[in-house]
């Protein structure tokens, strides 16, 4: 059985959270609820949510952009070598929220630390493990914010970065999947859930028959 990879990326607000509940479902009415993983970064490991903590809560100016570069990457480098590589070998449909594209952003584009820096970091970290899709849910940066905003979470040191960092976000990515379109697919996450459901199905359901899942 071959593993399946997909990662969830967006800015905050984006819906990244409901959409993998949705696609969990959708692949367990499929009889692949076992072959189902489910894991997020920062995090994935106890040791990589304690570093978790670090990074998502806090005032805004906690840590250089340099340094959460490398707290990333640590926790990333547990996640992939404990969780990504076990279960992709087990054969498992990996759904995970937020994955290295995301220091390529944040840290990278939008914090200012060099390309070649954050490569490096990501190839330590990683090993070359990349996913096989990554689902980018594009939307309004305002909107977003004000989303996020209605959480009950003390996780919010990002969202507290303000709305022109933000708007940063959303153009870097945008530009990394117009680069790597291939590996990216970009959905309006503006719409109703279900709608944006249903477009993912769209997208995902060809690539997991390729890759000789029965869907």
């Amino acid at each position: 059985m071959a593993g399946y990879f997909i990662s969830f990326e967006g800015g905050e607000g984006s819906g990244k959270t409901t959409q993998i509940k949705l696609l969990v479902a959708w692949l367990a009415a499929r009889g692949l609820a076992e072959r189902t993983r489910v894991t997020r970064e920062p995090g994935g490991t106890p040791s990589a949510e304690a570093v978790r903590s670090l990074l998502v809560e806090g005032a805004a100016d906690r840590w250089l952009p340099a340094t959460e570069a490398m707290l990333m990457s640590a926790s990333r480098h547990e996640h992939v070598e404990h969780v990504l590589r076990p279960a992709l070998a087990a054969g498992d449909i990996v759904l995970c929220d937020r994955y290295n594209d995301s220091t390529r952003v944040y840290q990278g584009v939008v914090g200012g630390v060099r390309s070649d820096a954050i490569e490096a970091l990501n190839n330590l970290a990683c090993g070359g493990l990349v996913p096989d899709l990554t689902i980018l849910l594009d939307m309004d940066v305002a909107d977003g914010l004000s989303r996020a905003d209605g959480r009950d979470s003390s996780e919010n040191r990002f969202e507290s970065k303000g709305l022109a960092f933000h708007q940063n976000v959303r153009a870097a990515f945008l530009s990394l999947a117009e680069a790597s379109p291939g590996r990216f697919a970009v959905i309006d996450a503006a719409r109703d859930a279900t709608a944006i459901h249903d477009d993912i199905v769209d997208i995902i359901s060809p690539r997991l028959i390729s890759a000789g899942v029965t869907v």
